[in-house]
């Protein structure tokens, strides 16, 4: 079986298994988002850890399991977005104070970024559950979303390879083009406005510009992974999905633009049911 055949059959069951799990929402969603939340953080733990650190012992671990039973409860968002700035704050200030009580003058970079792999596992979880919800705007906008990125990646894989070109970012990834870029960004935003129209939604040149900034984002986000694997000397961030790599290789595009998303339903609503200002009942 070729590697291109493995991917697209690991493809298809993650989307079904995903799909199934959004139609459902509710507490099968936040299992979802609660796993995804935990595989990112151990994946990103060990790409950033020295192999022979200790560092903050089980601190990190410990902090994110108490987020994450969080999550499952069903806390409102404002007990959410506390807990993620609790653990960046104690993870880095119990870093500082280990590294100070050492003699050295300032953080060890483990600390740093067990700080910075808490925040974006936990904004990644609370993003999606939270845009979710347990209605029909939280399905919708979840519909969308991974409407653009899907289209967003696969049309930036395909025009790239058959355009080619000026590449992206080669010192972070020297295979994305620019005319990939282009591509994935005209394929998210066409993929979201047939999934708006389809789902009945009226302000289509308002959801039109949100495609276009959640497929630059997901772009964007890619990079970021990207980076942080070059950063590291990584080529894959795990080995869990056959033909793709690890968890944070199939979805750093989606959790940076659910984010996005869930930042611009946050202005255009509440924190809580943000998906209702983009899509009302």
């Amino acid at each position: 079986m070729s590697n291109l055949q493995l991917r697209v059959i690991s493809a298809v069951v993650l989307a079904v298994v995903t799909l199934g799990l959004t139609w459902l929402g509710g507490l099968p969603f936040r299992l979802l988002c609660a796993a995804m939340t935990i595989l990112i953080f151990y994946e990103w733990t060990r790409m950033c850890r020295p192999v022979a650190a200790t560092g903050l012992g089980f601190l990190p671990e410990a902090l994110l399991l108490v987020f994450v039973g969080a999550l499952l409860a069903g806390l409102p968002a404002s007990w959410l977005l506390l807990f993620v700035a609790v653990m960046v704050v104690v993870t880095a200030a119990v870093a500082s104070m280990r590294q100070t009580s050492t003699g050295q003058p300032s953080m060890h970079p483990t600390g740093q970024w067990d700080a910075s792999g808490l925040a974006y596992a936990g904004i990644s979880g609370l993003s999606l559950a939270l845009l979710r919800d347990g209605d029909h705007p939280g399905l919708v906008a979840i519909l969308f979303l991974f409407a653009v990125v899907w289209a967003t990646d696969i049309s930036a894989y395909f025009v790239g390879r058959a355009v080619g070109g000026p590449k992206l970012a080669p010192s972070i990834s020297p295979g994305k083009t620019q005319s990939g870029a282009l591509g994935g960004a005209v394929g998210g935003v066409v993929a979201g406005l047939l999934l708006a129209a389809a789902a009945g939604a009226g302000n289509l040149a308002v959801l039109g510009v949100v495609a276009l900034v959640l497929s630059l984002v997901s772009q964007a986000g890619d990079l970021f992974e990207s980076w942080v694997k070059r950063r590291h000397n990584r080529k894959d961030s795990g080995t869990l999905i056959p033909g793709h790599g690890g968890v944070m290789d199939r979805v750093d595009g989606l959790v940076a633009a659910a984010f996005a998303l869930y930042v611009i339903g946050w202005i255009s609503a509440t924190a809580d049911h943000p998906a209702q200002g983009l899509f009302p009942a």
